[in-house]
C-alpha cells in the first residue's frame, strides 16, 4: 500500500523519515564516484512503491529531465537500478535494485577491474622499459641500483593487483559470501 493512501499527518511523519534516509544516501554515494542528486535519485526509487518513470521522477524531485536521464544513466551503468516493462506503458520505467550485495558486488567489479587491469598494464610496461634501460647501462652503477629498487616496488605492485583482481573474481561468482557471510534479515 502506498504513502498516499495514509491522512496528512502520517504522509509527512513518514516523508520526514524517508527525507533523512534519502539525503544521507545521497551524502554517501561520493563512496561510488556518484553525485548528491544522483544519491538522492536513488534514494527516490528506493522507496517508491512501483516503478518510475523520468517525469515521475523530476517531479518528485524537481529536477529537469536531462538531470534525471543522467542519473539514471549512472544507476543503470552501475546496476544500481533496473528498467523494467510494464504493460501499456510507452516511458522506460526504473526500479531500484533492492540486492545491495550483489549491487555492491557488482560495483566493486565495474570499477575496481578497470583499475586493476590498467595498473597491472602499466606497471608490466614500465618494468619492460626498466629491463632495456638496464640493459643499456648496465655498467653504470647508480642507475643500476635505482632501476633494480624500482623494479622491485613495481613486482610488489603487481602482485597486489593480482590479489586485487583474485578479490574482485569472488566478488562476481558469489565466492565472497562463503567467506563473509550476509548478514540475516532484521526479521529473521
Amino acid at each position: 500500500m502506498g504513502l498516499y493512501h495514509l491522512d496528512e499527518e502520517r504522509q509527512a511523519a513518514v516523508h520526514k523519515i524517508r527525507k533523512r534516509v534519502i539525503e544521507n544516501i545521497g551524502r554517501n554515494m561520493d563512496l561510488y564516484g556518484i553525485s548528491i542528486s544522483t544519491g538522492h535519485l536513488y534514494g527516490l526509487l528506493f522507496f517508491a512503491d512501483k516503478p518510475m518513470n523520468l517525469d515521475e521522477m523530476g517531479q518528485e524531485m524537481k529536477m529537469s529531465k536531462t538531470s534525471m536521464s543522467t542519473g539514471v544513466r549512472t544507476l543503470l551503468d552501475y546496476k544500481m537500478v533496473n528498467k523494467v516493462w510494464e504493460k501499456g506503458s510507452r516511458k522506460d520505467l526504473y526500479e531500484v535494485e533492492y540486492d545491495w550485495y550483489q549491487t555492491f558486488a557488482d560495483f566493486f567489479d565495474i570499477k575496481w577491474r578497470k583499475s586493476v587491469e590498467s595498473n597491472i598494464l602499466i606497471f608490466r610496461r614500465a618494468l619492460d622499459e626498466t629491463s632495456k634501460l638496464l640493459k643499456q647501462h648496465e655498467d653504470d652503477e647508480i642507475i643500476t641500483a635505482v632501476l633494480l629498487e624500482d623494479q622491485a616496488k613495481m613486482k610488489e605492485a603487481v602482485t597486489y593487483y593480482k590479489w586485487l583482481d583474485r578479490l574482485i573474481d569472488t566478488f562476481v561468482s558469489g565466492e565472497i559470501f562463503n567467506l563473509v557471510p550476509k548478514e540475516p534479515s532484521i526479521d529473521e
